[in-house]
């Protein structure tokens, strides 16, 4: 009960357009993104449809608006991850791996809508492009926690650990979500943890 009282009261502080871009990820989970129609996102957010083409003038503006809400959306879990982690670079590079599991345990949604959107990158440069930019974004933001935590790692080495890193997420993205029976998403952050630090031990 106090849990539906919360999730009525987040929905009264929500603007329209967050209403609008919060049903969209939802019939994009539904419906991928080729099957979302603009009066799907209007039935689900309880908007008649003129009220979607008020902020967004067509499907297209609003495919791009969600994109850019998930990619938001792994930025502010991460801050807020960050501003409670210790500073040291377990606890640091924890917080990328926290935001992934959170994604996929309870906000599975922005999971489901980015490897939707990964798909379209092979037909839509557009898309393509923005991905580049998050994933640049990504690798660079896991390379600076390193650059500062373990100084002495080359640049070299630090990029690559990043790159490995965001392998490691999205792979459990794509293996936990079909399976979730496939392993323990605890213990296999752990793991990659783990992995991770050794390899920056050994390229002290």
């Amino acid at each position: 009960m106090k849990g539906r009282r919360m999730e009525e009261q987040r929905e009264k502080m929500m603007t329209t357009e967050d209403k609008i871009l919060d049903a969209a990820l939802d019939v994009v989970q539904t419906y991928t993104i080729s099957g979302t129609r603009i009066h799907l996102v209007a039935q689900r957010a309880g908007l008649f449809q003129s009220n979607i083409h008020y902020y967004f003038k067509s499907k297209r503006d609003l495919l791009f608006a969600v994109l850019r809400r998930l990619h938001n959306r792994c930025e502010v879990i991460r801050a807020e991850l960050r501003e409670n982690a210790e500073p040291t670079l377990q606890a640091q590079l924890d917080v990328f791996f926290e935001q992934k599991k959170m994604f996929i345990l309870h906000e599975t949604k922005y999971d489901d809508a980015e490897i939707d959107f990964w798909t379209q990158t092979r037909l839509d440069h557009e898309i393509k492009q923005r991905f580049c930019t998050s994933f640049d974004n990504w690798r660079e933001e896991i390379a600076c926690v390193i650059a500062r935590y373990a100084p002495q790692v080359s640049k070299r080495q630090r990029d690559y650990v990043a790159a490995l890193m965001v392998s490691m997420m999205e792979g459990a993205t794509l293996q936990y979500l079909v399976d979730t029976e496939a392993f323990d998403l605890d213990e296999y952050f752990d793991n990659c943890r783990d992995i991770v630090l050794r390899q920056l031990q050994c390229n002290k």
